[in-house]
């Protein structure tokens, strides 16, 4: 009788969540290419039946492709399982059933799973994997090293999420020193780990952002407000061995709540390519008045750094917003210095940046 109730329980969340993710037309997600490279919007950290999440495969693919995604990777858990007595323990399957789907839905689907053990040394995800089984295995080392074997892409997930257990240990030197550990997680779900975000640049780690998630998303459509954490990934062009290829090289930015995080280069380039002068007027002769559009999907929050300007500025993402400023009598250019206090490029600081207008 238990058996027939779990199995009871799947099949309505699946007749649940099938209508919600089929019902909604697909979202688009406002982040400009940048430095000549292609920004892919990705997720590759989610469940379903086939470890703990709460849904079919192929609800996963319909989700992301609602809510714009151009990239995901099903992360199952290899070791923890606990629908086994309901669905087969087949690790490769989940890619099997979720594939043509993603095809239909133009979501390029990574095959994945998660290493789940105690914190230390934590849970690890491993992308661009070949065969998951080598990977269910006793020793954790022995895990890592057949993901590597492969050669997949690993992160370490939610470095924070166990206070008592929070750090950096002698097992994920080993790790890092033997090149079998590539990134981490600086934002999981609802949740941003600042000592991850600094272990990134200081050991040239790639920055990742996933979403985690379990449950069937309730999201209809992704907003500035109302978004899953993911990863911007900067590519060449968008096929699996391009965004290899990026993972690699370290070329991401995390879209986090209203935070924007990553390396300066990135989050400097994005701010550059979303936020545009679209018009000057002068207002006698010390007065500007600057019309300024936001054209990515980030409310930037800005604070003057310099002595032109308002003090605080919000600029709303897909708006113009006008900037009155006080400038020099018979200026001929106008620069206004800040610091987007919510575009990491470290923990705790925000991005210098500035605002340029030639006036006529």
């Amino acid at each position: 009788m238990k058996k027939f109730s779990i199995t009871l329980s799947l099949i309505l969340i699946y007749l649940l969540a099938a209508p919600l993710a089929l019902g909604a037309s697909q979202a688009k997600i406002h982040f400009p290419d940048i430095l000549g490279y292609k920004t892919l919007k990705c997720d590759f950290h989610m469940h379903t039946v086939f470890s703990d999440g709460q849904v079919w495969p192929t609800v996963r693919i319909d989700e992301a492709a609602r809510e714009g995604l151009d990239v995901i990777a099903i992360s199952d858990h290899v070791e923890y399982q606990p629908h086994k007595q309901d669905i087969p323990m087949n690790h490769n399957r989940v890619f099997e059933i979720a594939s043509g789907s993603a095809k239909k839905k133009d979501v390029l689907l990574i095959k994945a799973a998660e290493i789940t053990r105690d914190t230390p040394p934590g849970h690890f995800n491993a992308l661009f994997l070949e065969d998951i089984e080598p990977l269910d295995t006793k020793e954790f080392l022995d895990a890592v090293k057949a993901a590597n074997e492969q050669n997949a892409f690993v992160f370490w997930n939610h470095p924070g999420w166990k206070p008592e257990a929070r750090g950096w240990f002698e097992v994920h030197t080993k790790l890092y020193k033997s090149k079998w550990l590539h990134g981490i997680e600086v934002a999981n779900g609802d949740s941003y780990y600042p000592d991850g975000h600094k272990w990134c640049l200081e050991k040239g780690l790639t920055m990742i952002g996933g979403s985690d998630i379990h449950a069937p998303s309730m999201i209809t459509e992704t907003t500035p407000g109302n978004h899953r954490t993911m990863t911007l990934v900067f590519v060449k062009e968008p096929t699996p061995a391009a965004l290899k290829e990026a993972l690699v090289k370290g070329r991401t930015a995390v879209w986090y709540k209203n935070k924007l995080i990553g390396k300066e280069d990135f989050i400097d380039a994005v701010f550059k390519a979303s936020v545009k002068v679209n018009s000057t007027q002068r207002k006698g002769r010390r007065k500007v008045m600057l019309e300024v559009l936001n054209n990515c999907d980030l409310n930037i929050e800005l604070q003057r750094a310099g002595e032109a300007g308002p003090e605080e500025l919000l600029l709303m993402a897909g708006s113009t917003t006008v900037i009155e400023a006080k400038v020099p009598r018979d200026t001929k250019q106008v620069e206004l210095s800040y610091v987007a206090k919510n575009m990491l490029i470290a923990p705790e600081k925000g991005l210098p940046v500035k605002i340029v207008a030639v006036l006529q």
